[in-house]
């Protein structure tokens, strides 16, 4: 059995300036280009963790919840927050850094799930992890809740088969 790896070696940390193009009319970074960054930033992050070609299976999750203007430095952290038999869970931070002010405010985030694949696009095993902060050992918790209710809306789980969400409803 491989070892586990440490949500901290699938760590990546994207530094961008909002350039006018980027903007909408209220010269605000445009969402889907928030997004459009926070899926490579995401994918690095998965790639770090099996050390393999990683998709986009899906993107579970995305807040906004503060613009980013104009000229406004982003920051995106991504790591894997659970990593399951071919997929895992990469939890994206959005901060917008103020390097004037010296104060960082956290602006949106996004769950994205990767799946990692060998040379004919087939999902292949990878590494499990190991949450070392508190953080990261809620994130880690709720990425398994987060995946029972994916398969249970796509139709590959049945309700009464939830491990997980069912203790959420019971007394």
């Amino acid at each position: 059995m491989e070892k586990l790896k440490k949500a901290s070696e699938s760590l990546t940390i994207m530094t961008n300036i909002v350039l006018p193009n980027e903007t909408n009319s209220l010269r605000n970074l445009f969402g889907g280009e928030l997004l459009a960054k926070m899926d490579r930033c995401a994918a690095i992050a998965a790639a770090r963790h099996c050390a393999r070609r990683v998709v986009t299976a899906s993107v579970n999750h995305v807040s906004f919840n503060h613009p980013i203007p104009e000229g406004g430095i982003v920051v995106l952290e991504a790591k894997v927050s659970r990593a399951f038999s071919t997929s895992m869970e990469i939890y994206v931070d959005v901060w917008l850094d103020d390097p004037i002010a010296n104060k960082k405010i956290h602006t949106n985030e996004g769950i994205y799930t990767f799946v990692a694949v060998d040379e004919y696009n087939k999902p292949v095993p990878i590494p499990q992890m190991e949450p070392e902060t508190d953080l990261e050992k809620e994130r880690y918790a709720a990425a398994f809740r987060r995946r029972e209710l994916s398969l249970i809306l796509s139709g590959r789980m049945k309700p009464k088969d939830s491990v997980e969400l069912k203790k959420l409803f019971q007394d």
